[in-house]
């Protein structure tokens, strides 16, 4: 750390604009600046970007985040550029212009922080450029790390693949070259993060680790019996709301072009946000969200994170997510100012005989993870017992994911693998059962009677805290009362 820590809070104050930091920013700057490894788990909303931006500014050489979504790469971007701070990103929509600059800049060193996907890293002509021996990579910072090990229907199988990106950058750089690794999540169980750990290979990881608690946000969920009441429990929220930012949570492309459509004819100010619309149309819709021209979004999880809006009042699950952690990323995009906020969650009642919806998406998500692993188990043996990534499809690469993830393949290098000889067909059977516990969680959680905080507290292991707890705010704790 070449900087004293006067100049460090110099920086801070005069790129950011803030006083001080809050606690445990400071920490986990002190810790990037040393060189360490490290997991963060700090609540959405509590500064989890600038830990890793201020170390990126104050040191030369380049610091490459890894970021799931490009709607949270370009977002901190803008910002960043905003500020005229060296960054800039990658990701597969840019044009071959933008590629080739951005690609230029890299090799030039000119760049302190690219943002780019776990896939564009991973891509034969980025990986070309990352290991020229005179390329400076401080560290690898990686956003929302329980992408990492939070499986489902946006399962990543490139993210098996970083564990092996330190090593396999610093057979290419000069003796010596020291490179950390840093994973920061808002939603990482005890469990989660062992994982993380093992997965990225962190040596030594100081470790950060903060309630998800937010006191401002009031949790509430709604049990509706047929179509028609949902959309009665929406209009009544919306009604509450006339004139508060919020997001309405859907689970595809085409419910949310649904709702949004029936809305904007209601006169409702809004759109539908997911992950098929053209770059222009995300970045208007954003900045229309963001200055209030539309009132809220209609929106798929890939508004889920990284959008940053102080003002937002409330969030309704129209329909609920599959993970309790997919639920509180997604609940911690509102209340980011610290003042009272709703997340109200619409619920098709358990037995599913009479509004069958959420029931028959769980099932759907459970069988397709199924079919997933069968494939895998079927690809396994026919697999030669070392290879090469880049000889095999992409649903050849959601396999090897699996095996990874279940202990039965390892990775030389981020295009090399080798698996074991004989299956442990056990192993899937656990993958199978973590799936079916993560969903039946998240069904526990709509229906037991105590706070809705201290379930969520309890969940994510922080045990102690969890212990005759009660938010006092929640519909449980209200409904006690």
């Amino acid at each position: 750390m070449t900087q004293t820590w006067a100049q460090v809070q110099h920086t801070f104050q005069q790129i950011w604009g803030y006083d001080d930091f809050r606690p445990p920013q400071d920490q986990i700057i002190r810790s990037l600046l040393a060189g360490q490894d490290a997991l963060i788990i700090m609540p959405t909303g509590g500064g989890k970007s600038i830990c890793f931006q201020l170390p990126a500014i104050l040191q030369t050489g380049l610091t490459l985040v890894v970021s799931p979504l490009i709607a949270l790469m370009e977002n901190q971007v803008q910002t960043l550029q905003a500020k005229r701070l060296p960054a800039r990103l990658l990701h597969s929509q840019l044009s071959k212009l933008e590629r080739r600059q951005t690609l230029q800049a890299v090799a030039k060193n000119q760049l302190r922080l690219l943002y780019l996907s776990p896939e564009t890293l991973l891509s034969p002509p980025v990986w070309e450029i990352l290991i020229q021996p005179q390329l400076k990579v401080n560290g690898l910072i990686l956003d929302e790390a329980h992408c990492l090990v939070q499986w489902g229907d946006t399962f990543r199988p490139a993210y098996r693949r970083l564990g092996v990106v330190r090593p396999a950058l610093l057979r290419h750089k000069p003796k010596g070259t020291k490179m950390a690794i840093a994973a920061f999540t808002a939603t990482a169980d005890p469990q989660a993060q062992k994982s993380i750990s093992q997965t990225l290979q962190l040596k030594s990881p100081k470790k950060f680790v903060e309630s998800p608690y937010r006191p401002n946000l009031q949790l509430a969920s709604r049990t509706v019996w047929s179509p028609k009441g949902k959309r009665d429990q929406l209009h009544r929220l919306l009604q509450t709301n006339a004139k508060a930012s919020g997001l309405i949570y859907v689970r595809s492309r085409r419910e949310a072009e649904t709702l949004a459509m029936t809305l904007g004819q209601q006169n409702y100010q809004t759109a539908a946000y997911h992950a098929g619309l053209s770059p222009g149309d995300r970045r208007q819709q954003e900045k229309d969200w963001q200055t209030g021209r539309l009132q809220f979004v209609v929106c798929t999880n890939a508004f889920g994170m990284g959008i940053d809006k102080a003002d937002v009042r409330w969030i309704l699950h129209y329909h609920p997510p599959s993970l309790l952690a997919e639920y509180l990323q997604e609940i911690g995009r509102a209340g980011r100012d610290g003042k009272k906020s709703t997340a109200l969650s619409l619920v098709s009642e358990p037995t599913g005989l009479l509004n069958p919806e959420d029931k028959n998406r769980t099932r759907f998500f459970q069988q397709n993870l199924q079919k997933q692993i069968r494939h895998a188990a079927k690809l396994a043996q026919t697999l030669p017992l070392q290879g090469s990534l880049l000889e095999l499809d992409h649903q050849a690469e959601l396999s090897l994911g699996i095996l990874h993830s279940t202990g039965q393949l390892c990775w030389r290098d981020p295009f090399t693998y080798e698996r074991q000889p004989t299956l442990d067909p056990k192993a899937f059977t656990i993958l199978r059962q973590q799936q079916i516990h993560a969903v039946r969680q998240l069904q526990t959680f709509w229906q037991q009677k105590t706070c809705r905080w201290q379930f969520l507290i309890d969940s994510f292991g922080f045990h102690d805290q969890a212990k005759d707890f009660r938010c006092g705010h929640c519909d449980r704790c209200q409904n006690s009362s």
